[in-house]
């Protein structure tokens, strides 16, 4: 399972997250305020007078100025990267830039400072987008290969009305249907897309809720709105720039078994109207009925077979997925681990990381606790509710340790790597490790207030 390692690439996210926060200069008494403008309208306004405003204010302060009586438009003027810039504005019903519509300025200005900022920030990997991408080797290959190689060769074993098999110069064999044409390229024995079908994506421009990354080039969709592509008959998500280079592999029936691993935890939760994603809980469940005094339970590795074909019944049933079928209680285990692992962003964020590391760094258990607290306090609700679930779990492990051998240091040390979000600069896991161990060892204390 070793491929399915760091498959999501978390640069773009941790940038986005310092881009600046939008900021309105206010000006009480403006009149001929346009009705869609609010406070932030100044009137009539020349660009150095603007300058002067903003020339105090914080990175992402804006106004917004007509330049002289006789213009047809307006001006939104905005301090970023200590310098004041200038912008046409347009509005026929709804602030748009090209493609891009918002409801509110304040949504533009905002998705305007994050795009300027990953510009400015991380032209390197915008570079190496625009550049060069590899479908062959991107997460919708690895995340769907047993999916894609099932549903195709089902596909091709039972085809309608085919016409004879046929062998080109290219050594590819082409069957043609009065539905579908499927291409075999039987010299890559291995590869994930051995049956292929010849149909393009119909790919669309995409508003996307939460958190979601590009699955052909591994790289988050930055940005609040338009952020890339969807394809309407399969689901592929890409950015705009990606999905000019996507090869023409779009399977309309995948939809139906996009799955749940490899998804944003928020926006799956979102979809499914649950507080827990059913494999964590599955898996939780069937691990306490039947795995608590399993020597090594977590640390003993499954069979990496099963833990795909487990994986791939959770993409596929989804909650009728059948876990009793798998004997071997490590292979319960490894998926679990497997579907925390995939996670774009861990159950511990980027942004709470560092609180962590300085909470278990306290003198004192009682300060590590009430700091280790507020930290928790600082995650989303999606990842808060999971986090306390498998800690939860993870104590009652623990209890057991005399038998199964799986101290609290010896859980935190295996899932450390997986439940916190560690920046790549970071090899040394120790402090990670203390704080997870503090989370199990404390835990009566840290979620329920016992002394």
């Amino acid at each position: 399972m070793d491929n399915l390692k760091n498959i999501w690439k978390p640069e773009l996210y941790r940038i986005q997250l310092e881009a600046p926060v939008p900021k309105r200069v206010i000006c009480e008494n403006c009149p001929e305020r346009p009705e869609f403008y609010g406070k932030e309208y100044h009137g009539v306004m020349g660009h150095k007078e603007a300058a002067l405003i903003l020339d105090g204010e914080s990175n992402g302060s804006f106004l917004i100025r007509k330049g002289n009586e006789s213009n047809d438009f307006y001006t939104l003027s905005w301090r970023f990267n200590d310098r004041i810039h200038h912008y046409k504005l347009f509005y026929d019903g709804t602030h748009y830039i090209k493609e891009k519509r918002y409801d509110t300025i304040y949504d533009l200005v905002a998705d305007g400072l994050i795009i300027c900022h990953m510009e400015l920030k991380a032209h390197h990997i915008l570079e190496m987008i625009n550049s060069r991408t590899n479908y062959t080797e991107s997460p919708y290959v690895t995340l769907n290969r047993r999916k894609l190689k099932s549903t195709l060769t089902e596909i091709h074993q039972t085809p309608k009305n085919a016409s004879p098999i046929s062998r080109n110069d290219d050594q590819i064999l082409e069957i043609v249907s009065d539905k579908k044409t499927l291409v075999l390229t039987p010299t890559i024995e291995d590869s994930p897309l051995l049956y292929k079908y010849l149909k393009s994506h119909n790919f669309k421009v995409h508003t996307f809720k939460g958190l979601n990354w590009c699955e052909l080039c591994a790289n988050f969709l930055w940005g609040f709105t338009a952020q890339g592509v969807k394809c309407e008959d399969c689901g592929f998500i890409a950015h705009s720039k990606c999905s000019d280079v996507v090869p023409n592999h779009c399977l309309p029936d995948l939809k139906k078994l996009r799955g749940v691993f490899g998804i944003d935890l928020t926006t799956l939760l979102n979809a499914h109207s649950s507080t827990l994603p059913f494999v964590v809980r599955k898996c939780v469940n069937e691990i306490e009925a039947r795995g608590m005094d399993s020597e090594g339970i977590y640390r003993v590795s499954g069979f990496a077979d099963e833990i795909e074909a487990l994986k791939l019944a959770f993409d596929k049933d989804g909650e009728a997925a059948d876990l009793s079928v798998y004997s071997n209680i490590n292979v319960i285990a490894g998926t679990l681990k497997l579907y925390l692992r995939l996670l774009p962003v861990p159950l511990v964020t980027y942004e709470v990381h560092p609180a962590l590391v300085n909470a278990i760094q306290m003198k004192t258990t009682a300060l590590q606790v009430t700091m280790l607290r507020e930290c928790l306090d600082m995650l989303p609700p999606a990842h808060f509710n999971c986090l306390q679930y498998m800690v939860q779990h993870l104590h009652r492990v623990s209890q057991q340790a005399d038998v199964n051998k799986m101290s609290a240091h010896n859980l935190s040390t295996v899932f450390a790597p997986t439940l916190v979000a560690t920046p790549p600069a970071i090899t040394d896991l120790a402090f990670e490790i203390r704080a997870l161990q503090a989370l199990i060892d404390y835990c009566p204390q840290i979620y329920y207030g016992n002394k």
